[in-house]
């Protein structure tokens, strides 16, 4: 079978109100399609009001204040349907689409969809560079982001924090693992079965990391979309403090 990375593919990106993935609402969302070469076929951009205030702490990341989203940004329910039209239209024809800490982006838009009584896709095949990094060279040090790692694999990565640039820096970040990692070179669709374990197998390890300070410590496994919280037994954020905060630093 082909290599994902000789076929089409796509990369898909989030910025949002806050860390939660369960609370977080969207703000900015980027889908870019290449072939198999790495041509763009297509890039969707799109500027949402999310609704609510958007905290002066995300603002500051990613460049959208409350004011410019309420005049300048669609209904975010409309954002949600025309986002999840566009990933449903992927998955369907079997085109991996690519995602930095796919869990987060993922749970965002699903829990959107409910808020807003809009159908979201299942999510699959996915790829996830921060899930393959991890797996592919696990005992590096240092941190994890895509920015960390856009300096590691010697990336550039311009104008970080936008969910435009986001996109393409996840595409050159997966691009170079699979061309430095051959186990990494295979078929989306098994690549993707491979991730469920290894997400949760890295969850794990993690968590028994940090239980060694904190015998409470929790961290989400699911991947790479996080289940709904369910009345008195919450599911938790993605991890954590740290974690989470990577999401919003990537």
């Amino acid at each position: 079978m082909t290599s994902w990375q000789k076929l089409p593919r796509a990369a898909f990106d989030l910025e949002t109100t806050g860390r939660d993935p369960q609370g977080a609402r969207i703000v900015t969302a980027s889908i870019l399609l290449v072939d198999g070469g790495g041509a763009p076929l297509e890039h969707h951009e799109w500027l949402a009001d999310p609704g609510i205030p958007i905290p002066a702490e995300a603002a500051a990341i990613h460049g959208v204040s409350t004011e410019h989203a309420r005049h300048h940004g669609q209904p975010v329910a409309g954002v949600v349907r025309e986002v999840g039209a566009v990933l449903a239209r992927l998955f369907d024809a079997g085109i991996p689409v690519l995602a930095f800490n796919a869990r987060y982006d993922f749970t965002v838009l699903a829990r959107e969809g409910e808020r807003h009584g809009v159908p979201t896709p299942n999510p699959r095949p996915v790829l996830d560079p921060f899930i393959l990094d991890k797996q592919a060279d696990r005992y590096r040090r240092g941190k994890r982001t895509l920015t960390a790692m856009c300096a590691h694999y010697g990336i550039e990565f311009e104008n970080a924090h936008t969910s435009a640039a986001d996109v393409q820096a996840t595409l050159r970040v997966a691009a170079t693992l699979a061309q430095r990692f051959p186990m990494l070179d295979r078929p989306a669709e098994e690549l993707h079965d491979s991730q469920l374990v290894w997400a949760e197998r890295q969850a794990a390890n993690f968590q028994e990391y940090l239980r060694r300070t904190d015998p409470a410590a929790v961290i989400e496994c699911a991947w790479p979309l996080i289940p709904a919280e369910v009345p008195d037994k919450p599911v938790p954020p993605i991890g954590s403090a740290a974690t989470l905060s990577d999401v919003l630093t990537a």
